[in-house]
């Protein structure tokens, strides 16, 4: 295992242990909460495997998240119906239960769903992008108007889909209420399970061939087409797995949080994970998770002692990330030698060239 890997493994099962002791220590209502940052981290965890390996930016990874969500929301409303029709149809005139409704009672069925749809959307858009070769900030902009869309949509179909109140009013999960704190506790150990389940599959990705190619593509994708590679074929499959973990964010955030709308879809979400994944540290895995749990723990905080002046602080954070750590606060270890740097280049030295690690970055 090389330094930078060992490093990497450290913060995770640094961040994992205090994740895993904080509901001894905190009120439920602080639990719950970090149990919505832990379905942030997961996000922030797929965006990575995406951007910070493979180079492919998207502003619009809330749709899958989106996704995942609603699916899960359709099966917590049918139940909370009782077999009934959700209130949001009997007020739009419904006298029955749309046909593509009725599976989402089955909790089986919208577990898979959960995945599948994020998967099938994922795979349509990449084929029609990658294949074409549509790249960089095209790709970008793309995605972006991708969030736009959806959030219209899911406004405009009121009727299916609760339009601007979004699915809310949520009881029981598998028959157990989500109001207990037993419920509570009990998701919130699993959101953790799942994160380091995820976070275990993709370091193995990484460590694979599979890795070795996509941080090639993001490296020279034309030197790695040239070699014999189906480059879009790669591309296809990482926006495919970061959709579906996109999916299992979704799905939890909405068990726990109890309501999910369209504005959960649009850009503006979809801009904050980029900013959780570079804060923390692109192409670091770990990073990203650190970065998504700080940021929205210190949105939080800030909101709640300066609710006027938070984002600014928010922004401030930012801007210092980026003009002293470019690497993301996984760089913080790389502060002391980069000052040394620094002494040295004042003091007319040679300034030492830094080493690459594996991942491009510096090691």
């Amino acid at each position: 295992m090389t330094k930078k890997k060992s490093y990497t493994w450290v913060v995770a099962a640094v961040v994992f242990v205090v994740l895993a002791v904080l509901p001894f220590v905190l009120p439920m209502f602080r639990v719950s909460l970090i149990a919505k940052y832990m379905c942030f981290a997961i996000v922030a965890l797929g965006l990575d495997m995406i951007w910070g390996y493979t180079g492919i930016m998207s502003l619009g990874h809330g749709v899958y998240f989106g996704l995942g969500a609603y699916v899960m929301a359709m099966y917590l409303k049918l139940e909370a119906s009782g077999g009934g029709l959700p209130d949001f149809m009997t007020w739009s005139g419904f006298d029955s239960l749309p046909f593509w409704w009725v599976p989402f009672g089955n909790a089986g069925f919208a577990f898979a769903m959960v995945v599948v749809v994020p998967v099938l959307v994922a795979v349509v858009i990449g084929l029609l992008t990658f294949l074409n070769r549509i790249r960089g900030v095209y790709f970008t902009i793309l995605s972006q108007a991708l969030a736009m869309i959806l959030s219209v949509l899911l406004i405009g179909c009121q009727q299916y889909t609760g339009g601007s109140n979004g699915l809310t009013d949520f009881d029981t999960l598998l028959g157990f209420s989500l109001d207990a704190s037993s419920t509570k506790l009990a998701l919130y150990y699993a959101t953790l399970a799942v994160l380091i389940a995820l976070f275990c599959l993709c370091t193995f990705l990484v460590g694979r061939r599979v890795g070795k190619i996509l941080i090639a593509i993001r490296d020279s994708e034309n030197r790695v087409r040239f070699t014999g590679y189906n480059t879009a074929f790669f591309k296809v499959f990482v926006y495919a797995l970061s959709a579906a973990i996109a999916g299992i964010a979704g799905a939890l955030y909405v068990s726990q949080v109890g309501i999910i709308t369209p504005s959960d879809v649009a850009v503006s979400p979809s801009i904050e994970m980029i900013i959780w994944v570079a804060i923390g540290g692109k192409g670091t895995l770990a990073g990203p998770i650190l970065g998504a749990l700080l940021v929205n723990g210190v949105k939080t905080f800030a909101s709640e002692s300066f609710p006027d002046l938070w984002s600014y602080g928010l922004g401030l954070v930012c801007v210092l990330v980026i003009l002293f750590l470019p690497g993301g606060l996984m760089s913080i270890k790389d502060v002391p030698a980069r000052f040394r740097a620094w002494r040295q280049a004042k003091s007319g030295g040679a300034v030492p060239t830094p080493e690459l690690g594996e991942e491009g970055g510096q090691a």
